[in-house]
């Protein structure tokens, strides 16, 4: 029987508050589990203002802007407890961080990490754009082809504990490239990145992009997705989320009421 994913459209959330309701999330549902229950698998959708973030097996060397060049391009550095090196978040780029319990599809973090892929190849293979894998490099990359050596288009980095996923994929829709010049990107020197708008010559519409990218989650992961209305997901995380959980920022409220373009 397919598992029930709820699909959480957060909108433009900082960086560091949707780190802490992860991390709330994260441990209401090892919570349940320790109790016996089984709880509600979460797909948390979200864009973040300008952050370069650091994983727990990164090098800070591979950040090459200083402060003062951070405050100059108004971004932020924040070290976090996934896996991965550096990488860069902002403006259109979708974010998804999957809440999942792997011992209810299959507890294996090399197979989350191929369907996490999978649903990502799959999802560009709609715009006619061929996305691969790269031995021993997680994420999806396009080429080498005509227009270039391999190139990053979508980055991973996850943490499970007890089973319970949190952290995920960046992908790359409309974002900034020249962002990317301010780090070494995932620690890898000698390839670059890319967009799907880059890929296809065009802008992409952000909504219908993840409206794709949700179809082709739920058939990799067998998985019913309800689809909430982002209104009805700040509800949802305020309730599971508890007192962990950070109030919504104005910025976030302005944003729900008139989604980012």
């Amino acid at each position: 029987m397919a598992e029930t994913v709820r699909v959480l459209p957060l909108g433009r959330v900082s960086y560091d508050e949707a780190w802490a309701i992860q991390k709330a999330l994260h441990r209401r549902m090892i919570a349940e589990k320790r109790a016996g229950e089984r709880p509600d698998h979460l797909l948390l959708l979200v864009e973040h203002p300008h952050v370069y973030t650091l994983g727990q097996n990164g090098r800070r060397e591979h950040l090459l802007a200083t402060d003062a060049d951070l405050a100059a391009m108004h971004a932020t550095f924040v070290p976090v407890d996934r896996g991965g090196d550096i990488t860069y978040h902002g403006p259109g780029q979708m974010v998804g961080y999957p809440l999942l319990d792997l011992e209810r599809f299959k507890p294996d973090l090399h197979d989350y990490l191929r369907r996490l892929e999978e649903t990502v190849i799959r999802t560009l293979a709609t715009y006619g754009v061929a996305g691969n894998r790269v031995p021993s490099r997680t994420g999806v990359w396009v080429g080498p082809d005509a227009h270039g050596p391999e190139r990053k288009i979508c980055a991973f980095g996850i943490r499970c504990a007890r089973w319970v996923t949190m952290h995920g994929w960046a992908l790359n829709l409309n974002v900034d490239l020249s962002r990317f010049d301010a780090i070494v990107p995932c620690g890898i020197a000698d390839r670059g990145v890319t967009s799907l708008a880059h890929e296809t010559g065009h802008a992409m519409d952000e909504a219908e992009a993840a409206d794709r990218l949700l179809n082709a989650f739920s058939d990799v992961f067998d998985a019913r997705l309800v689809r909430l209305r982002p209104d009805e997901a700040w509800a949802l995380v305020q309730r599971l989320a508890s007192e962990d959980a950070p109030r919504r920022s104005d910025e976030a409220n302005r944003i729900v009421a008139e989604p980012a373009r």
